[in-house]
């Protein structure tokens, strides 16, 4: 993944592209994911930690929000406003995004095992009508 990362910083720098060398390296690795060029089992403990430490992504900005008491005082109400509605948007996409996510495998999942057992009662048929003649 840190391969990943760097190899996308020197594609931006080389080509000096417009788009931040982060959204380069998560298309880079949807197409490395979507060709399973590399196996989701590589990717999958990375995720499952950012998912468990996604709280912390949240402490800078209260810590922040601590610091600047004096803008507080001032514009105390829009900003807060705007720090809760700014939360509420990021949880909501984010459960938005991970429940579907969940629905697609699970959905893909059953689709395999359906696949398998049709597979598996179509090799059974055809083994009982050979054994019948």
């Amino acid at each position: 993944m840190c391969g990943l990362a760097f190899s996308a910083q020197y594609l931006v720098e080389l080509l000096a592209l417009p788009i931040p060398s982060s959204v380069i390296g998560l298309i880079c690795l949807y197409i490395l994911l979507a060709f399973k060029w590399l196996p989701e089992r590589f990717v999958a403990v990375g995720a499952m930690w950012l998912i468990g430490e996604l709280l912390l992504f949240f402490i800078p900005p209260v810590i922040a929000s601590i610091h600047y008491a004096p803008m507080f005082e001032e514009f105390g109400g829009s900003l807060m406003f705007t720090l809760v509605l700014g939360s509420i948007s990021v949880l909501v996409i984010t459960g938005f995004v991970i429940d579907r996510v969940f629905r697609f495998e699970r959905r893909r999942n059953r689709a395999r095992r359906n696949r398998a057992t049709k597979m598996l009662a179509d090799a059974a048929l055809a083994t009982s009508d050979t054994v019948g003649v």
